[in-house]
């Protein structure tokens, strides 16, 4: 019985709000009962040896986690890291080679996969991202799944992240059998969130008016960012007021330029990357690990004249910033907000430095070596641009 492969796993996501994973277990005939981040109970033999990635960009914490080879439980994996985050999968490829060589699915391609092919991949468990604005037509397919003795399990690192990372890394670790690497990592987690907030607790600054520009340069529309979740919500921790949230009352949304003008953000925020893939020589910012930060910048430097920021005050003060758009669907969140704190609240975070953090992490935590280049700014007292 051979399905596409987006028709039979895409089809698993379905409409649903954050949950918790739940501590409790439950041992059944040499399982365990785990609560996925849709608040399901599922059963999985424990730890996991084989796993298919319903999405490549969860080797983000996979490799946290299994450090010494991040490929070891891999046994398929969607090809979007490959594609949305080349400089990361080339970094990886460098240091395992092996990477070539895993089974690859969905994405932008036209590849299929069968009920027989998962047999033959003998996965554990299947990790999926929770889409929470699609809702899946046919969650008949989580049956035939279990049917065949192959598990589902949701996580989620971009419709609620500051919810919702920490039961993911915590079910991650689970599943793994790395529970106590999974803590490290979360308890590092807070600890650099709370070097923003805080600091803004105590001192209560102004906020600055901030509009995320989502997505800069992989379409030409304006004028797309975020509402109260996601890096719109990193806008807030991190000392900001973000234009957007009203507008636009999910993770995702839209905004026209009559809006942004009307809004006048003091600091607009572009999140980019390398999307040669799929808009060659677009004129998205390739920031990212490794990225030529003054090629960035000259890149960055076209966006003050797009007509949705005619006038702003941001335009005026050259406060415009762009910074790697995988923080948005990723355990590394804390970067994006120091980094965010810094371009809001400079004399406040003077001595924060958000690339030692992530080269912190680095070091601590994930088996290849930092590369500085996720984030640029024009800013004249940044002087990056």
């Amino acid at each position: 019985m051979a399905l596409s492969l987006m028709a039979a796993l895409g089809g698993l996501f379905f409409m649903t709000g954050p949950a918790k994973a739940d501590a409790s277990e439950v041992l059944t005939e040499g399982r365990t009962t785990v609560t996925d981040l849709a608040g399901r109970k599922v059963q999985v033999r424990l730890p996991v040896q084989r796993v298919i990635l319903g999405e490549g960009r969860q080797l983000y914490l996979v490799a946290a986690l299994d450090t010494d080879n991040p490929l070891k439980r891999i046994a398929g994996w969607r090809k979007d890291l490959i594609q949305s985050d080349p400089d990361t999968y080339r970094a990886y490829l460098r240091k395992f080679p092996g990477i070539a060589d895993l089974p690859t699915f969905g994405g932008f391609e036209d590849g299929t996969f069968d009920i027989e092919q998962a047999i033959a991949l003998k996965p554990d468990v299947i990790v999926m991202n929770i889409e929470a604005q699609r809702a899946t037509e046919d969650a008949r397919y989580i049956e035939k799944l279990a049917a065949l003795d192959i598990p589902v399990v949701y996580v989620d690192f971009r419709h609620a992240p500051m919810e919702n990372t920490e039961p993911t890394m915590r079910l991650f670790g689970k599943l793994f059998g790395k529970e106590q690497r999974a803590e490290a990592f979360i308890a590092f987690h807070n600890e650099q969130i709370k070097r923003v907030t805080d600091v803004i607790e105590a001192r209560q600054p102004a906020r600055p008016r901030v509009f995320i520009e989502r997505i800069g340069g992989y379409t030409e529309d304006c004028c797309l960012s975020f509402g109260n979740e996601n890096f719109g919500r990193f806008v807030e921790i991190a000392g900001g007021n973000n234009v957007a949230k009203q507008a636009i009352r999910g993770t995702f949304g839209q905004l026209n330029p009559e809006q942004v003008i009307a809004a006048d953000p003091e600091q607009v925020v572009v999140t980019s990357a390398n999307w040669e893939a799929f808009v060659p020589n677009g004129s998205w910012v390739g920031v990212g690990p490794g990225a030529n930060l003054k090629e960035a910048a000259h890149k960055l430097a076209a966006y003050p004249n797009r007509p949705a920021y005619a006038g702003i005050t941001a335009k005026r003060k050259h406060a415009f910033h762009a910074i790697w758009h995988q923080f948005y669907n990723s355990p590394y969140q804390f970067v994006a907000i120091q980094q965010l704190a810094k371009w809001f609240h400079p004399e406040l975070f003077a001595g924060l430095d958000p690339d030692a953090t992530f080269r912190e992490l680095h070091e601590r935590f994930l088996p290849i070596p930092y590369q500085p280049g996720y984030f640029v700014s024009l800013h004249e007292k940044e002087g990056q641009s």
